[in-house]
């Protein structure tokens, strides 16, 4: 993937990601594919941003699949190590846990963030990841 527009993606990166900005650090790009049936959006990262710590509620079923597109990435659930994310990696996150996701610190980053459909769905968004955290990822 380029590094200069991102322009080698699979699904066109889409305007600036404007209506969640304050939910990360950095910039992202988001198209929506899908709204009918499953939400579906396209989610371009510029190097090193990320979101917030988030948790994808249901009373039942419920969270999100993440197809990664192209790029490298990061996914963490609290608690537990950060996962390296590539092109073809699939992130399978139930709701009800913790975590957060984004760009390496080099690369552009893309996936496609699949909803669950489930009962009384919502999102709470937490705190950043901090600087220190991120950093220390390799």
């Amino acid at each position: 993937m380029s590094n200069e527009n991102n322009s080698d993606g699979i699904f066109e990166r889409g305007p600036e990601n404007t209506a969640y900005a304050q939910y990360f650090l950095g910039q992202s790009y988001l198209n929506i594919l899908s709204r009918e049936g499953v939400f579906i959006g396209n989610v371009t990262f510029e190097p090193s941003c990320r979101n917030n710590w988030h948790i994808h509620k249901a009373d039942k079923g419920g969270g999100q699949i993440l197809l990664c597109t192209s790029g490298k990435g990061w996914y963490q659930e609290a608690g537990k190590p950060a996962q390296a994310l590539k092109a073809g990696d699939v992130v399978k996150i139930p709701a009800g846990v913790k975590h957060w996701h984004g760009a390496a610190k080099d690369s552009w980053f893309a996936h496609l963030a699949v909803e669950v459909p489930g009962e009384n769905t919502s999102n709470e968004w937490l705190e950043p990841v901090s600087d220190e955290e991120y950093a220390s990822l390799d």
